[in-house]
């Protein structure tokens, strides 16, 4: 047996009755939930494809009740966004704007770069599709291929800004949440082969699963290492799971199937203290060689700081290839505030917790960095 295997099989959700179904009538539903709440999203869908050859309304729930109409119509928009004569950057920060939901600014913070040349590229990228006369349809499956990893790209972003709301009231924003998921699983269905579309489907189901444990009634943060366990989804970990088996039988593993297999770490464990932080540091160092970011290392350095100490921890971000490079990004100033605080450098602490609020615009963020920093009582 292979050690992902065991890892799987040894997880203690593993053998919840699977409920696949689920994900199925979940997205259908949620499609036509979405389609019907949502007017101000339908107008930018019609903008975008306006003058591309499409139903007269593609809209229309009468033509098919069970939603797959919709979801077709949905993912014809996505591809065209997603077009490989775009840019990688251009397709995913259309498709969230368009599509997700996302504001400018938020797609920016994402990207990690200024607004103004994120607005540079929705307007080269509009400009492209209208010049060159980019079909909207669903490609054929000879040419899925070159264009999945721009999808892929775009269901990540706004599961991610769905579970940390950059901005606004609420820590979580579950229409985007959903809304991930549902893409996620028509395109896992489309393409059931592609190890990458399913283990990104694991790694949505697997993370959505801690929800209900994830904030206080006051809707401030819980870490994963004070969240109660009994609270995650046993059925959407299952179903996790079940996708992360077949995303790692593929031919290659890739960075979505890697990061499902460190969510599966987790669900592994009853308590905090009882997680493997060793196996998920070399899990990260994996997804570094693959897919390098600073934003990686940054989460690896986390994990070495919970198995080696919070001094390691820092040593590692506190490098060139991450605080050097994330200095405008509120999480690493947030997870080195908490690295400082467990090592007692109180004061330094209340620096990086005063950098990260500088840095947030999310009110229950707001509330649960405050509070942090109120409990180092520095003068």
């Amino acid at each position: 047996m292979r050690w992902w295997s065991r890892l799987i099989a040894g997880s203690g959700m593993a053998s919840l009755r699977i409920r696949g179904a689920w994900i199925t009538t979940t997205a259908k539903r949620k499609a036509i939930d979405a389609i019907r709440r949502d007017q101000v999203r339908q107008r930018k869908y019609e903008q975008v494809a306006r003058d591309q050859p499409m139903s007269d309304n593609p809209f229309d729930e009468s033509e098919d009740e069970d939603g797959s109409a919709l979801e077709d119509d949905r993912l014809r928009l996505v591809f065209t966004c997603c077009h490989p004569s775009l840019a990688l950057d251009a397709r995913v920060a259309l498709t969230l704007r368009t599509l997700g939901g996302l504001t400018t600014t938020e797609i920016a913070r994402a990207f990690l770069v200024p607004e103004a040349t994120l607005a540079q590229r929705l307007v080269r990228a509009k400009n492209k599709i209208r010049s060159a006369g980019i079909p909207y349809a669903v490609p054929s499956d000879d040419q899925l291929n070159e264009r999945v990893e721009g999808v892929l790209a775009v269901i990540y972003l706004i599961f991610n800004e769905g579970y940390a709301a950059s901005e606004g009231d609420q820590l979580l924003r579950v229409d985007l949440i959903s809304e991930a998921i549902r893409m996620g699983g028509i395109l896992a269905s489309l393409m059931p082969g592609n190890g990458e579309a399913q283990g990104l489907l694991a790694l949505m189901l697997l993370t959505d699963a801690r929800r209900a444990a994830r904030q206080t009634s006051t809707q401030e943060p819980i870490l994963l290492a004070d969240q109660d366990r009994t609270l995650w989804d046993g059925a959407k970990i299952a179903d996790g799971l079940r996708l992360l088996g077949s995303a790692l039988d593929a031919n290659s593993v890739g960075p979505y199937a890697l990061q499902a297999l460190i969510a599966a770490v987790h669900t592994r464990s009853a308590a905090s203290g009882e997680t493997d932080w060793r196996q998920i540091a070399a899990l990260y160092q994996a997804l570094y060689q693959i897919a390098p970011s600073p934003v990686v290392l940054l989460n690896q350095a986390v994990a070495v700081a919970m198995a080696e100490g919070p001094e390691r921890g820092l040593a590692l971000i506190d490098t060139t290839q991450v605080a050097g490079v994330l200095e405008g990004y509120r999480w690493m100033h947030s997870a080195r505030a908490d690295l400082l605080r467990r090592s007692g450098r109180t004061a330094e602490a209340a620096e990086e917790y005063e950098r990260a609020i500088a840095l947030s615009e999310n009110a229950a963020e707001l509330a649960y960095l405050g509070r942090r920093l109120d409990d180092l009582n520095v003068p």
